[in-house]
């Protein structure tokens, strides 16, 4: 017990979550979205960064390097809602150039586990 409020405090355990079942909250859409930005600056990913992180849907969102700038992962209801909130998306982000979209067919692995047993 002990432990685990310090881990806790020290900020190693950062929170505790209920792992849903997508089918029983109607969410069995699972799309990842590649964003290209067409011009970049500080004010511009801060911009992108509070957009998305304000759309329930969005599960996860990266800034990453490579050929697009961000990963962003949502879970949805139907293809349609999807369609929704990408054009809604494109045209709320600045300078948003391209984006490339990806639907899930099958979940293969899905994980919050990080094996720390060699650490």
């Amino acid at each position: 017990s002990e432990r685990v409020k310090r881990l806790e405090r020290d900020g190693v355990i950062t929170g505790y979550h209920a792992r849903l079942n997508p089918a029983y909250v109607d969410r069995n859409l699972l799309v990842f979205l590649e964003i290209k930005l067409s011009a970049k600056s500080g004010d511009v990913f801060d911009q992108v960064a509070r957009d998305l992180v304000a759309i329930p849907e969005v599960l996860e969102c990266h800034l990453i390097s490579g050929e697009f700038d961000y990963l962003v992962k949502a879970r949805l209801k139907e293809m349609s809602a999807y369609r929704r909130l990408l054009g809604d998306l494109l045209k709320k982000l600045p300078s948003s150039a391209s984006s490339h979209s990806y639907i899930v067919m099958e979940e293969i692995k899905e994980t919050l586990f990080l094996d720390v047993s060699r650490l």
